[in-house]
C-alpha cells in the first residue's frame, strides 16, 4: 500500500478532467487524476464516431493550457447552415462575414483526450492513475481519501468530480439531481458523402428531431448526430445500412449526394441532468457530472470546459490570497457562477427542442418566420453567432485571448 498526497484529486480523465489538471498545474497545485479506464487512447487512421464541436472559447482554453498543438486530427468549419425540413426557414453563419478564420473545430473525442494526456503526462505536478477503480471515498472537512482497489490511497484537500453523467463522486457526496428524459435517442456514425462537405456544418430540424452533419478532416467524410424521438430512432436503427443511408440522404435534402456508412452505427438515450448542489466541503463538480444537455447545439463539451476554466480561476485566486480553497464557502462563488450559466443553456436547449418538435402548423410557421428573421436582422444574427462561438455570458480568463 502507498499513500499519495496532493492538493487536488480529479476523478475522471476525460476532456474536462484533464484540462482542469493542466490549468491547476500551471498555478502550482499538485494534482492526481484517477480514471477506471486507461487514459491513453488507441488512435487509428479510422475516424472515431464520437466527436465534439469545439467553440472558439474552448479552443482558447485548450491553447492556454498547452494541449491544442498536440491534437492529432481536427477540422475547422467555416460555415454553419441551419434549416427546417420541409419549411422555408433557414439561417447561415460564415466565418468570412464575421471576419474570422473559422467558427470552431470538429474534433474526435479520443483525439482530444489523447492530446490532453500527451500534455499532462510530462508535467511533474500531475500524477496519472489510469485503469484504477475506486473502492471508496472517505471524507472529512480538511482531508479527502480516495481508496483504490489496488490498495493505494490518494489524499487530497479537494476532490473534483469530472466523472460524467453517472458520476460516482456526485453520488458519494449525496448531491440530488434534477432530470428529465428527452425521449430522444442519438444515432452517431461516420459517413462518406458523394460531394465534399466544403468545411460546412449542417443541421436540419425535422418533426422527429434534429440531424447534424459535422465535417471531418477528409473532404468527403462527416460525423453525424441524428437525434430522433425513440420510436423513429428505433425504426432507423432497424433499417439496413443501405436503407439507413437513403433515409439520411432524404433528411439532408441530398445536399451532399449519396451517403455511405464508414462503420457501425452507435446510439445512446438522451436525458437532461442538473445537479442541485455542485459543492461541499472537499467536493466540487464540473462538466457532465454537474449537467448533461441535449446535443442539438453541440454545447456539452464547451459547457464543461468553461466550468473547468472558471473553477481553475477561482481556486487560483483563493490560493494567491492565502485562503482555504477546499471549503464549501470558498467554492460557492464558482457554484453560483457556473450553475447560472449552465441553467441558461439547459433552458435554451429545452426551448429549442420544444420549438422544433412536431408538425403543428402554427408552431411550424412561427419557427420558420423566426429563423428567416434571425438570418436577416444583423443584431439577432450576431447574438446567435456569439453564442455558437462560446463568447456569451461571464467568461473565465482562460477562455479569453492571452498575450
Amino acid at each position: 500500500m502507498s499513500l499519495v498526497n496532493v492538493d487536488i484529486a480529479i476523478v475522471g480523465a476525460g476532456i474536462a478532467g484533464q484540462t482542469l489538471a493542466l490549468a491547476l498545474a500551471q498555478q502550482d497545485f499538485s494534482v492526481a487524476i484517477v480514471d477506471a479506464n486507461d487514459i491513453s487512447q488507441n488512435i487509428t487512421d479510422e475516424f472515431s464516431p464520437r466527436v465534439s464541436a469545439i467553440s472558439k472559447a474552448s479552443e482558447r482554453i485548450l491553447k492556454n493550457v498547452g494541449a491544442w498543438q498536440n491534437i492529432m486530427r481536427l477540422q475547422a468549419y467555416t460555415e454553419m447552415q441551419v434549416w427546417e425540413d420541409q419549411g422555408f426557414g433557414h439561417i447561415a453563419f460564415s466565418a468570412q462575414e464575421n471576419k474570422i478564420e473559422n467558427l470552431g473545430h470538429i474534433i474526435e473525442n479520443n483525439c482530444l483526450t489523447q492530446a490532453l494526456f500527451d500534455t499532462a503526462s510530462v508535467i511533474k505536478n500531475i500524477q496519472l492513475f489510469g485503469g484504477q477503480k475506486i473502492s471508496a471515498i472517505n471524507r472529512s472537512d480538511d482531508q479527502q481519501l480516495i481508496n483504490l482497489e489496488n490498495g493505494h490511497i490518494i489524499s487530497a484537500k479537494l476532490i473534483v468530480g469530472a466523472d460524467g453523467g453517472n458520476s460516482f463522486v456526485r453520488k458519494t457526496a449525496g448531491f440530488a439531481v434534477t432530470f428529465w428524459d428527452y425521449d430522444h435517442i442519438a444515432i452517431v456514425a461516420n459517413i462518406q458523402t458523394e460531394l465534399p462537405h466544403q468545411f460546412i456544418a449542417k443541421q436540419a430540424f425535422t418533426a422527429t428531431g434534429p440531424l447534424a452533419f459535422l465535417p471531418l478532416s477528409k473532404p468527403n467524410v462527416c460525423s453525424i448526430v441524428w437525434s430522433q424521438n425513440t420510436l423513429e430512432a428505433e425504426r432507423l436503427l432497424g433499417l439496413s445500412d443501405d436503407e439507413f443511408c437513403k433515409s439520411l440522404q432524404v433528411a439532408l435534402d441530398s445536399q451532399l449526394g449519396k451517403c455511405e456508412l464508414l462503420g457501425p452505427r452507435f446510439n445512446y438515450s438522451l436525458k437532461m441532468q442538473y445537479a442541485q448542489q455542485w459543492v461541499d466541503n472537499g467536493i466540487v463538480l464540473v462538466g457532465d457530472a454537474a449537467h448533461t444537455i441535449h446535443p442539438l447545439a453541440g454545447q456539452g463539451a464547451n459547457l464543461g470546459l468553461l466550468d473547468v476554466a472558471a473553477l481553475a480561476q477561482e481556486l487560483s485566486a483563493l490560493k494567491l490570497a492565502g485562503k482555504a480553497f477546499h471549503t464549501k464557502k470558498a467554492l460557492r462563488p464558482y457554484e453560483r457562477w457556473r450553475k447560472s450559466e449552465a441553467a441558461k443553456v439547459v433552458a435554451t436547449m429545452e426551448g429549442f427542442k420544444r420549438l422544433f418538435n412536431g408538425n403543428d402548423p402554427a408552431l411550424k410557421l412561427a419557427r420558420n418566420l423566426g429563423l428567416t428573421a434571425a438570418n436577416a436582422i444583423p443584431p439577432i444574427k450576431s447574438f446567435f453567432i456569439q453564442q455558437a462561438m462560446g463568447n456569451a455570458g461571464k467568461m473565465p480568463e482562460l477562455a479569453k485571448h492571452q498575450d
